[in-house]
């Protein structure tokens, strides 16, 4: 039985509570269940998933390779676009991309499970151990990687493919990036994040470097000395303020803190939660830590977003998670005061918004929710210490087509660059182009010029 105990407090459930409530978000799909799904495609010859997966894997091909017993050779498929392709088929929203593309939609209101397939052929490939590709030979360039979340694994992944060295850098003590620190634990279970890794850099000629900070330990002038160039797959580390009264208060936490320390803990008994939480945010953050919040035992959990429900970032399909886990999302709320009680909190006062002539604006109303905890889930801002001169655009880093920044020998891609789309899958995606761009322009300048005679 869990406790009703006011305050925030860890273990509030039972050993076998949380194992239940942290499983599996979506089981895996037994043999059968992967034929009878895969019988559901098309194949499409000119299939709109496709266009709709920012990787541009063959997903009708992939399918059609499982269809017929051959599941090594659909991970290969998949593999070959979106290396990161295991994880992908578990955290990515799949509802408002590829299967929302899907023409099974159309008269039947149900598509192809693109996202369950592609985990069912992934995780056997991974499983038995299954490379598919062998490093060229070495082409004596070195490039940095900074950042070791989707982006700079695929980018490093393919630049290693290639020939190449790398370096890859990242601050925090283990690689993954968001994949691992950042994401709901029921969505990835048993450690897979870090057996993601593993699999990516058993390719061989990537030097994984964790604990190694830009700005702190090096400077992109440091790397450019050591390496003929640079990726940047820095992501988001910062988080927006409430700019409420009261937000320094105890009890008051980044969401994205709450989620991290989730992924790292084994037994979750040790995460402490409040009683009644609310969360302040309306994307996939905002799910996340209210879900888990729920599941470690709250009893009260509310999610306010200061615009209506057509507004959120979150999809539709995690809203309604959301609410089956009893969840309360409240609309047209935005926060004024974190309320206090003997220096800690006790609630929020919020003021009802409203649009006006496109712009949100308060009516003038407001209310309060008792609350012990508030979590933090406003957005992240992007942290430029140590770039330099790189221009930037809107906060971010400004970027070609192929990823080149301002920087001669210097890359971007991810959550960092303009346009970055908080995607595990676009992230991979940016990865890979600018180590085909990286490439190009390598190879291009080590080809010796011919005397014309």
């Amino acid at each position: 039985m869990g406790t009703t105990e006011n305050g925030i407090i860890a273990g509030r459930l039972t050993p076998a509570d949380y194992a239940r409530n942290f499983a599996d978000l979506h089981p895996p799909l037994d043999d059968h269940e992967a034929l009878v799904a895969a019988d559901r495609c098309y194949f499409c010859y000119d299939a709109p998933c496709m266009t709709a997966c920012p990787t541009s894997i063959d997903i009708p091909l992939f399918i059609r390779q499982i269809s017929t017993g051959n599941p090594i050779g659909s991970a290969n498929t998949i593999f070959d676009q979106n290396i990161l392709g295991g994880m992908c088929a578990r955290v990515c929203p799949t509802e408002t991309l590829c299967e929302q593309a899907c023409v099974r939609n159309t008269a039947e209101h149900r598509p192809v499970e693109i996202g369950r397939l592609q985990r069912y052929a992934t995780d056997i490939a991974m499983r038995d151990n299954r490379q598919f590709y062998e490093r060229a030979e070495a082409t004596g360039k070195s490039i940095a990687v900074v950042g070791a979340g989707p982006a700079g694994l695929a980018c490093a992944h393919r630049l290693a493919v290639k020939g190449h060295d790398v370096v890859l850098y990242d601050a925090r003590e283990k690689a993954g990036g968001l994949n691992e620190y950042g994401i709901a634990t029921y969505k990835s279970t048993d450690d897979f994040a870090q057996k993601e890794v593993d699999y990516v850099l058993s390719i061989g000629g990537i030097d994984c470097r964790t604990g190694q900070m830009l700005g702190r330990d090096f400077s992109i002038s440091d790397l450019l000395e050591k390496h003929d160039a640079v990726f940047l797959g820095l992501g988001l580390s910062g988080v927006n303020a409430l700019r409420a009264e009261g937000e320094t208060l105890d009890g008051v936490d980044d969401a994205v803190d709450f989620i991290a320390a989730l992924r790292q803990s084994e037994t979750k008994a040790d995460i402490p939660v409040g009683r009644r939480v609310v969360v302040i945010g309306g994307g996939m953050t905002a799910i996340d830590a209210a879900v888990q919040a729920k599941l470690l035992g709250a009893e009260d959990v509310t999610i306010c977003y200061r615009r209506g429900k057509e507004h959120m970032n979150a999809s539709e399909f995690e809203q309604d998670l959301a609410a089956s886990k009893g969840v309360v999302i409240r609309h047209w709320l935005q926060p004024k005061r974190i309320l206090a009680r003997d220096g800690k909190v006790a609630g929020i006062e919020l003021d009802y918004t409203t649009l006006q002539d496109g712009r949100l604006v308060t009516t003038g109303e407001t209310g309060a929710i008792v609350a012990d905890q508030i979590l933090k889930a406003i957005g992240q801002t992007f942290e430029a210490d140590g770039l330099g001169i790189i221009a930037l655009e809107g906060g971010r880093i400004s970027v070609d087509e192929e990823g080149r920044t301002s920087m001669d020998g210097v890359w971007a891609g991810g959550d960092c660059i303009v346009g970055g789309e908080d995607l595990t899958v676009s992230a991979v995606a940016n990865g890979r182009d600018a180590a085909e761009s990286i490439h190009r322009t390598l190879m291009a300048a080590a080809q010796p010029i011919t005397a014309v005679a």
